[in-house]
């Protein structure tokens, strides 16, 4: 895990999110459950959706595991393959009733296209803080404010030099566009956070997702190092190097000279 927690500490130090990046992991089955990870049915007593698991790794630093039992979220439960829709009806009047769709042939556009995990097994996810990770991730998810983002994609683009593609819905989100959208494509992707992120998650206004593909967290790291050594940083550096004016066109050196106030009062 060591490598792991060295990529975590290395993505603070070149762009500094304000919360923890989260290593998700699939796991096999309950055997691989880290020790003192927490279950939410089973520790705080409560089904909750996987979103919120990914919320307490990174803003308290817990190991989260999530089983089917422990699954609030109906999407998430079709998406990630612990309870696929066989009736499409109740989501489709969902969907139009809360004009997510604007009619039936949209939303089945909506359920075609959301990204779905396909594993051999019932799956369990775990969710760790990656710089003291309790798992090896598949998929590392980044919450960061843009300009955060902009180094991230810096990072990783600059082994291949091709610009990043990725798809917006608004919804299922962090779940499904970062989480299972990068492990399905193996590719980094950008996430708008959806209302499920925000309601129960708490994700923030300002928060944009990174989802990386763990095979793929080594090259971005580097792409930070080396474009951070070429001065392209965070925070950003600004230009400073200039006379500041006051009045238009006074220099602030002589702003207190009395011939330049009376200038400007003339104005």
């Amino acid at each position: 895990m060591e490598e792991w927690m060295k990529q975590g500490e290395k993505l603070r130090g070149f762009v500094n999110p304000a919360t923890l990046p989260v290593a998700v992991k699939f796991l096999g089955d309950e055997s691989e459950i880290p020790k003192k990870a927490r279950r939410p049915l089973r520790d705080l007593k409560v089904k909750m959706a996987p979103c919120q698991g990914s919320a307490m790794a990174r803003r308290y630093g817990w190991t989260m595991a999530f089983a089917q039992e422990d699954v609030a979220c109906a999407i998430a439960a079709h998406n990630y393959g612990w309870e696929r829709l066989t009736d499409k009806e109740g989501a489709i009047h969902f969907l139009t009733q809360m004009k997510y769709a604007v009619d039936e042939k949209a939303a089945e556009g909506v359920l075609v296209n959301f990204p779905l995990l396909n594993l051999d097994r019932m799956p369990i996810v775990a969710y760790s803080p990656l710089e003291r990770t309790k798992v090896e991730p598949d998929v590392v998810l980044i919450y960061v404010n843009p300009a955060q983002m902009m180094r991230l994609i810096h990072g990783a683009t600059q082994r291949t030099g091709k610009p990043l593609e990725s798809r917006f819905s608004g919804r299922a989100a962090s779940c499904s566009e970062g989480v299972i959208g990068a492990y399905n494509d193996q590719e980094y992707k950008v996430v708008v956070p959806g209302n499920g992120d925000r309601v129960w998650a708490s994700c923030q206004d300002h928060e944009m997702v990174m989802a990386v593909p763990a095979g793929k967290l080594a090259d971005l790291v580097n792409g930070l190092e080396q474009t951070h050594r070429m001065g392209v940083r965070y925070p950003i550096p600004t230009y400073m190097k200039y006379e500041p004016e006051v009045g238009f066109t006074v220099p602030l050196a002589d702003i207190f000279k009395k011939e330049e106030l009376n200038k400007l009062f003339q104005r």
